[in-house]
């Protein structure tokens, strides 16, 4: 079991506004993250395990190292799970990798604001959901995890992914008992027993596409995959420059991207849209999956007319109304709401609490003293979101009052 060496735990300052990592870690972006009892969340990026805590004004931060030796560069070199090699706290870059993972740069607040403005239907609905940021992922674990979401749920991606770094991903390391392994090269995934042994996995038939795309991936070179990036949000270390103005249907290099991805193996429309915003940095794409089909019905006008079902045309109308709406960020306002539409977040705790005040009033009648109890019950009914929340994160209440009377009679001599 390698070793590990633990840097002292570091604080950026960043409001829950700017981040809250309980909803954008959850919310379908990565998959890779675990989280532990302690409110704690790690996962194995660029050859260290690196660990989270958020309060409510700062985002606290750790690096662990291997200090054994073999493997990798990121993405990873090793064609097989192995022990990472020690990377030389002198020139540790976590905080540069943190800013750049959390795509730290954008003022979400100030987004907020602006997309508010412009979209009632997001004014009412974001207030609950502040603080989902777009990851600056590595675009080949973003495609790979992309092509793992094809008609699959968030629980499960998650547990082919765990699976593809288990047993192709070079092992960082261990906390606990748990080990934490960073993500399979495109080489990794290219030998001959790949794809029958992912089918073994349950990843049926995605695992064609894991493997073709890989074996696609490796000809032509990770720097392929690299130069679809957005320059305005490049990869980690790499000065950014301009990407020209949101017309509409998106920027050139955006419009490229996607089509030069639609010709990978298991990747659509959607797919190649979820790695153009959350791995490529393209804040422009939309991916339209069935959650925000219904979104674009339910709040948008969407499903008459021309625009009755999910056809390309209609794939094409949605994305180009919200970057309308939102502009050049749309994808970040559309993951916004798409997660709000995530039953993770959706389902609601409720707890009654009754505050009762008594007051007495004698009244006679027919002879009779009566006292009669005025009983004032106030019911608050508290909804708030089933996750785990840090106490500044939002809460909605409602208060409800009742009025019930109680007569209590007394028999008086007259």
């Amino acid at each position: 079991m390698p070793s590990l060496r633990a840097s002292e735990w570091q604080n950026l300052p960043v409001s829950l506004k700017e981040l809250c990592i309980n909803t954008t870690l959850r919310c379908g972006q990565s998959f890779r993250w675990r989280k532990s009892a302690e409110d704690e969340w790690s996962l194995a990026l660029h050859g260290r395990i690196l660990s989270l805590r958020q309060d409510s004004e700062r985002l606290h931060y750790r690096a662990s190292f291997p200090s054994a030796a073999l493997a990798p560069p990121t993405p990873p070199a090793s064609t097989v799970p192995s022990a990472a090699e020690s990377v030389n706290q002198d020139d540790d870059d976590t905080l540069a990798l943190v800013k750049h993972y959390f795509n730290l740069t954008p003022n979400l607040a100030q987004l907020y604001d602006q997309w508010a403005l412009a979209d009632p239907n997001f004014r009412k609905r974001a207030p609950k959901f502040t603080g989902v940021r777009i990851l600056q992922q590595d675009a080949w674990e973003a495609l790979i995890g992309f092509i793992c979401s094809s008609n699959n749920n968030i629980s499960r991606i998650s547990q082919m992914v765990h699976n593809l770094c288990l047993h192709y991903g070079p092992l960082i390391g261990h906390v606990g008992a748990t080990p934490y392994h960073d993500f399979p090269t495109p080489k990794a995934l290219t030998g001959p027993k790949v794809e029958q042994h992912l089918q073994k996995l349950g990843f049926g038939y995605r695992a064609k596409y894991i493997y073709k795309t890989a074996v696609m991936v490796e000809e032509k070179g990770l720097d392929w995959l690299q130069d679809l990036c957005n320059p305005e949000n490049p990869p980690l270390g790499v000065d950014p420059k301009p990407a020209g103005e949101l017309v509409e249907g998106g920027r050139g290099g955006y419009r490229r991207a996607h089509e030069e991805l639609l010709a990978l193996h298991g990747v659509g429309p959607k797919v190649a849209d979820c790695v153009c915003l959350m791995g490529l940095g393209w804040s422009e794409s939309v991916p339209v999956d069935t959650h925000v089909w219904q979104i674009a019905q339910r709040d948008y006008k969407f499903g008459k007319g021309k625009h009755s079902s999910l056809t390309k045309a209609t794939y094409d109308a949605v994305a180009n109304r919200f970057r309308s709406l939102w502009g050049k960020e749309a994808g970040w306002a559309h993951s916004v709401l798409f997660t709000a539409d995530l039953k993770t977040f959706s389902e609601r705790l409720v707890a009654k609490v009754e505050v009762k005040e008594e007051t007495v009033v004698k009244i006679e009648v027919d002879g009779i003293k009566q006292e009669a109890d005025m009983v004032r019950m106030e019911t608050i009914t508290e909804k708030r979101v089933k996750r785990p929340f840090v106490k500044e994160e939002h809460q909605v209440l409602e208060v409800k009052e009742e009025k019930v009377t109680r007569k209590r009679a007394k028999r008086t001599k007259t």
